[in-house]
């Protein structure tokens, strides 16, 4: 079931908990919920989002507003994992490309770590590994259809190109049921819930209106 703003939200994937007490959008009837989507090695996220997110988590959490976080993967699977988040949780340590830009802005205390706790509950969207290994013939079919002459192609171009779809296919190496299911279009990502259940927004980066449509929300009957 695809999520259709306006209408009942479907619950989310989680694989796992690793922070706070399991629970899902039709747990949280009689509150509203903010779920933000990221990724571990999203440095955005953590520059932006998630600072955001805990800003409206101590303000509006005496309001029946609950605050959700989501690890997903999309890309980077090496990266974005189930330990790498449980690392994140349990030590505040960032990894990869959010480790290197936080500590270019100087916002990472000793040992990579991060300069503030999320306080809220944090778990991992459910991914699905894509069947087996990608076959040479699976490329070349990619290839062929968008290149016809690439027979004819200089052998460095050739392999070029093979390594390029590879990397491409093997971006492709599992789907995430949270990402797929609410149409994200990548991370920070956040998907907010009436007190009805009601899918309201799905919105993706910075965009600015999300505190001043909880405060909305707050005041609905």
């Amino acid at each position: 079931m695809s999520a259709i703003i306006g209408e009942k939200a479907p619950n989310f994937g989680v694989s796992e908990w690793v922070q706070g007490a399991p629970t899902n959008f039709e747990q949280e009837k009689d509150h509203i919920v903010l779920l933000e989507v990221f990724q571990v090695n999203c440095p955005g996220c953590f520059m932006n989002a998630i600072p955001e997110a805990i800003s409206i988590y101590n303000k509006y959490k005496d309001d029946g507003v609950r605050v959700l976080g989501l690890a997903t993967a999309f890309e980077d699977f090496d990266k974005n994992t189930l330990d790498n988040l449980k690392m994140l949780a349990e030590t505040g340590e960032v990894v990869g490309e959010t480790k290197s830009a936080l500590a270019t802005y100087g916002k990472l205390q000793e040992g990579n770590k991060l300069s503030f706790k999320i306080p809220f509950p944090l778990g991992m969207d459910n991914l699905t590994k894509s069947a087996g290994e990608i076959s040479q013939e699976q490329i070349m079919q990619f290839i062929y259809p968008q290149i016809p002459d690439f027979d004819s192609q200089p052998e460095e171009y050739r392999n070029q190109i093979i390594e390029r779809v590879k990397g491409h296919m093997k971006s492709k190496e599992y789907s995430a049921e949270t990402f797929e299911k609410f149409s994200l279009q990548g991370t920070p990502s956040t998907i907010l819930v009436d007190r009805k259940g009601i899918l309201r927004d799905v919105s993706f980066g910075q965009t600015g209106h999300i505190e001043s449509l909880i405060q909305q929300m707050i005041n609905e009957d």
